[in-house]
């Protein structure tokens, strides 16, 4: 007799799905926590002075590999090229 979906197993099965549940909420808060300090890190960046439009674009374009880089500005002066700009 196969006691896989017994009451028995489902609390044993329960406590491990709590566990994973309340690490993923922990994760959720600091990620939450995480946010508002760069949030906080932006603010004070225009309070300086800075446009934060482009350092947002900045540190994108930080995450990404040069040679993709360098392949979409290559495309992107050809297409203005072609249009005149």
């Amino acid at each position: 007799m196969d006691d896989s979906n017994s009451p028995s197993s489902y609390r044993v099965g329960a406590e491990e799905l709590r566990q994973f549940i309340e690490r993923f909420e922990r994760l959720e808060a600091e990620k939450k926590d995480i946010a508002e300090q760069q949030k906080e890190v932006m603010a004070e960046a225009k309070g300086r002075g800075y446009d934060t439009k482009i350092l947002r674009k900045v540190v994108a374009l930080r995450r990404r590999d040069a040679n993709d880089i360098a392949e979409e500005e290559a495309v992107l002066e050809m297409y203005k090229e072609a249009l005149g700009m």
